[in-house]
């Protein structure tokens, strides 16, 4: 089986691929000749899985996955959440995210949060969504220098490191994107 992952990041793609069985191939929109930037409009996490994986499907015929993830804030009523990436601007400044986040969060005693990845899979004309959910809190200061996004200030439940002082292979234990990832395999191991 061939599967498109709708992404160009190949570290994503090796990663998922390591997990795969060897039946499944992806591919990525580069390989299928997808060069155009797949818009996100959608005003949810779930929205933008949904129309990535759709605007392949539709404009390439191919079966085809896409992810979409976020940070959720309690006391921020859920922001950054679909606009993470870009919370500070459309320049998508990891820093200045981190900076504009603890800005709002100054002086709140409820720093709850949580990362919340959405895969939403079209195969065999049917649409499957699969959601992975990491619970922590956003701690004061950025501690760390592993990973990407706002792993240096968020603190898994149950751990006193951030994201950004695990190792890649610990992160993928217990992260958003590991959780949703495993119901899709899962799911693809049952076709």
């Amino acid at each position: 089986m061939k599967l498109v992952f709708a992404s160009n990041n190949k570290n994503k793609i090796i990663e998922i691929q390591s997990i795969l069985p060897d039946t499944i191939q992806i591919l990525s929109l580069e390989d299928i000749g997808c060069h155009e930037e797949i818009p996100e409009t959608a005003n949810t996490i779930e929205g933008n899985a949904i129309l990535k994986a759709n605007y392949v499907t539709e404009k390439y015929g191919h079966d085809c996955f896409a992810d979409d993830s976020g940070l959720e804030v309690d006391a921020l009523n859920g922001a950054p959440g679909v606009f993470s990436a870009r919370y500070a601007g459309e320049h998508k400044n990891n820093e200045d995210n981190i900076d504009k986040l603890l800005n709002e969060l100054a002086g709140k005693d409820n720093r709850k949060a949580n990362f919340k990845t959405v895969i939403a899979l079209n195969i065999d004309g049917e649409s499957h969504l699969f959601t992975g959910i990491a619970d922590g809190k956003i701690i004061d200061e950025r501690k760390g220098t592993n990973g990407f996004g706002y792993d240096p200030v968020f603190q898994p439940e149950g751990f006193e490191r951030t994201f950004a002082e695990f190792t890649m292979q610990e992160k993928s234990e217990i992260s958003h994107r590991a959780k949703a990832v495993k119901q899709l395999i899962s799911f693809l191991k049952s076709l």
